[in-house]
Order: C-alpha cells, then sequence, then structure tokens
C-alpha cells in the first residue's frame, strides 16, 4: 500500500480519531467495502478506516507474477456487474477465466444438467479470478482514497459507546468509529468478545483444494460432478488449467493430502472419470474443514456483520463470495439512503435497512446450499436414481433450467 496510508501511529499512541466507518479486515470483503465507499467518501466526505491483521506484501506497481498454486473464486455474472459499476471489472477481468457452461452431473448416472450463459443472451456465467489478483486490484483502488490504513494491526479491545464503538489498535492506534464493520472472516474471534453467538452446523467433510492441469482445453466449462464421495468441483482458469475442490468424508483427506502426484491424479481420475479429460499436472494441495456457520446477529446500533464473519458455506454452489459482495453493496446502499435522511452510518435506521435488504437472499443462498450438500451427501440407491432423474428432467426442463442459472449468476435472489 502506499505509505500515506500506512497505520497512524505516528499521531502519538493516546489520540483517538473519529471516523464514520471501521472495516475490521482488508481482504477480499473488506477491500470490496472499501472500494464501494468510494463515491460517499468523495461525494459526502465519509471517513473510513481499515484494520487488517496480515501484511500486504505485495505492492501494485510489481509486476505480476501469476502463481499455478494460487487459490481462485468463482465470480458470478451478478458480482462481475457489481464491479463493473465500482470501475474495477477491466483490471478483475485481465486474469479472469469465464465460465460458459455448468455441468452438474453424478458418478454413475446417466442424469446430467446444463446450464449455458448463450440460454440467457451473455457471454459468461461467471468467471474464476486468482484471489491474490482481485486482491491487487481492490488494494490498488484502497491506495487511491483518502482511508487510514492500519496494516499490520489487529483490534487489541472493542467497546461500546454512546455514538458507536471504541477500537484499540495493536498498532497503537484508536479510533472512535460510528459504525464498525466486522469483515475479517469470524477469525479474529471480536464477535464472540461482543457476545454475538453462531450457529454451527458441521458437515464433517474436508474441501482438498489444489490447482490441476487438463489434457484438452476447457472450454470455459465448470464441472459439479457428485460421487459416493462427495463432490467434485473443477472451475476453469487462464490455460488449460482448472481449480480443484474435491470434498471427502473427514479425515480421509489425510491420505491424499500425502500421495506422490501421480498416484494422487490417477485417484481423481478415478473418482472424477474422463469427462473434463486427462488430469496431467497437479499443484500444492491444502484442506479445509466444512460447516455451516451463521451469525445469529448481523447488526447492532453502530456494527454489521460481514462475509464469512456471517455466513460460512460449503463450497459446492460456490455462492460465499458472491453472498458477501451482495452484502456490501446492500449496506452501501443503505449508507447511502441514511446519509440522505441525515442518520448516522451506525444508527439502528441505516442497520434496519441493510438486515431488510439482505435477510431473504441470505436464507435463500444458505437453504439452498445446505440443501444441495444434504441431498447429494445420503447414500441411497433409491434416492440416487431420483436425484438422476431430476438432473434429466431439470436439463429438459428449459425454463426451470433458465432459472438455476440465474440464480447461479447472481441476478436473482
Amino acid at each position: 500500500m502506499d505509505e500515506r496510508h500506512a497505520a497512524s501511529a505516528a499521531d502519538g499512541p493516546e489520540a483517538e480519531h473519529e471516523v464514520d466507518i471501521a472495516i475490521v479486515g482488508g481482504g477480499l470483503v473488506g477491500a470490496s467495502l472499501g472500494a464501494a465507499l468510494a463515491p460517499l467518501i468523495q461525494r459526502e466526505g465519509l471517513s473510513v478506516a481499515v484494520i487488517e491483521a496480515a501484511a500486504v506484501r505485495e505492492r501494485a506497481a510489481e509486476p505480476w507474477q501469476p502463481s499455478f498454486d494460487a487459490r481462485a473464486s468463482a465470480i458470478a455474472q451478478g458480482s462481475a456487474r457489481h464491479f463493473a459499476d465500482l470501475g474495477l471489472w477491466p483490471a478483475m477481468a485481465e486474469q479472469a477465466a469465464p465460465i460458459r457452461c455448468i455441468h452438474v452431473s453424478e458418478r454413475g448416472r446417466f442424469g446430467v444438467t446444463r446450464l449455458r450463459g448463450e440460454e440467457l443472451g451473455v457471454e459468461a456465467l461467471g468467471h474464476v479470478i486468482p484471489n491474490a489478483w482481485m486482491g491487487r486490484v481492490l488494494h490498488r483502488r484502497l491506495a487511491e482514497l483518502p482511508l487510514g490504513w492500519h496494516c499490520p494491526a489487529r483490534v487489541a479491545a472493542i467497546d461500546p459507546s454512546p455514538t458507536g464503538y471504541r477500537l484499540r489498535l495493536s498498532d497503537g492506534g484508536r479510533l472512535r468509529a460510528r459504525l464498525t464493520v466486522l469483515a475479517d472472516g469470524g477469525r479474529s474471534g471480536l464477535k464472540e468478545r461482543l457476545g454475538i453467538d453462531s450457529d454451527h452446523r458441521p458437515y464433517d467433510q474436508v474441501a482438498l483444494i489444489a490447482s490441476v492441469e487438463m489434457s484438452e482445453p476447457h472450454r470455459g466449462v465448470a464441472w459439479e460432478r457428485f460421487t459416493a464421495e462427495g463432490p467434485i468441483a473443477l472451475l476453469p482458469l487462464r490455460g488449460q488449467a482448472m481449480e480443484l475442490i474435491w470434498t471427502h468424508a473427514a479425515g480421509r483427506e489425510k491420505r491424499r493430502l500425502a500421495l506422490p502426484d501421480g498416484d494422487f491424479l490417477a485417484e481423481l481420475q478415478r473418482a472424477f472419470g474422463d469427462r473434463a479429460g486427462r488430469f496431467r499436472r497437479v499443484g500444492s494441495r491444502h484442506a479445509y474443514p466444512l460447516s455451516l456457520v451463521t451469525a445469529r446477529e448481523t447488526v447492532r446500533p453502530g456494527l454489521a456483520v460481514l462475509g464469512n464473519a456471517a455466513h460460512a458455506l460449503h463450497p459446492v454452489a460456490g455462492q460465499g463470495f458472491n453472498l458477501a459482495l451482495r452484502g456490501v453493496m446492500d449496506l452501501v446502499a443503505a449508507l447511502e439512503a441514511g446519509l440522505g435522511a441525515d442518520e448516522s452510518p451506525g444508527s439502528s435506521r441505516v442497520l434496519a435497512d441493510f438486515e431488510a435488504r439482505r435477510a431473504a437472499d441470505r436464507h435463500n443462498v444458505v437453504r439452498f446450499s445446505d440443501g444441495l450438500v444434504r441431498l447429494f451427501g445420503i447414500d441411497s440407491a433409491l434416492l440416487s436414481h431420483a436425484r438422476a432423474a431430476g438432473l434429466v428432467g431439470l436439463n429438459l426442463a428449459g425454463p426451470l433450467r433458465r432459472g438455476l442459472a440465474r440464480r447461479a449468476m447472481g441476478l436473482e435472489r
């Protein structure tokens, strides 16, 4: 980041800075919020501080060096439009791979559903972008804004005040914020310290994630393949690489993490089949435990919770970041409406407006994602035949298929 946005402890450890909004977390969700607030910062003079615990290692001026092992995210068409509205999509698109078709099937069954962009008159249903590139583009935008940037820094203490929250930071900074937004992924423990409970529904599953190289061009097809062991997703990347998300029963991933590359690829080939071609190369493998986590509160006077801190989903439907980004845009819309009515950013009215905008979308996506996991996680011959028939029926029913495609694109809530 630009030096002028470095942590501002130079003003003295006892100095308390008053800001309209303090964003806790400068990752993809927090940085997206900062970028989305740009018009209000520039037009309304909104004061914003960002607190990020991890050091930002990569400077925007350095040449981009894409890594085969870089993790990536699926960006729905609706999310791409949000980034376009923020003026960020041209830069995002430089490293994006389009999803032109989503192919859904169950291993060993004939049922198949294909969702194609051309059915909805669009070139792509979505895009897959390396997380590091998205972060680079977002942080480059933040560096252009007059933000208070505290990095690396953590929130050492947070206490309610009559006008919002007071934050004491590990870099010596002190903030008094009218609105504090928790966008830290829920890893900091701030929710718990504030007494915000979450509902946890463990899936007893682990996602094994890696980049794989295919023997032939993927042509923009994203694969969702349900197997007896768990779903396997393949997302198109640039070139002939794909992002692999392979779900395992908890504990069973350990052996595959330790396999030599050749043996791992052979087992992946047997599990997935030959529909996408041959798997020729695999990058570093990482494992992440899966569960459904939903915060019981997402707003309080002076406080909002966004992203994985509010809802952590199974990756099977690829909706986690897209849901979070819609939350970002809804919060900004509520803030803009509130400022027009002379409301404080952290007022109960502004946050009730935000929650009203979010509730139905959040409920529908959580229910859809969780239901998909449970439907294809039941090992039953009878249900397996029913699932296959359902996939065939969905593929034949154009309006239903198009409705599912619009939901996958983030164009319907």
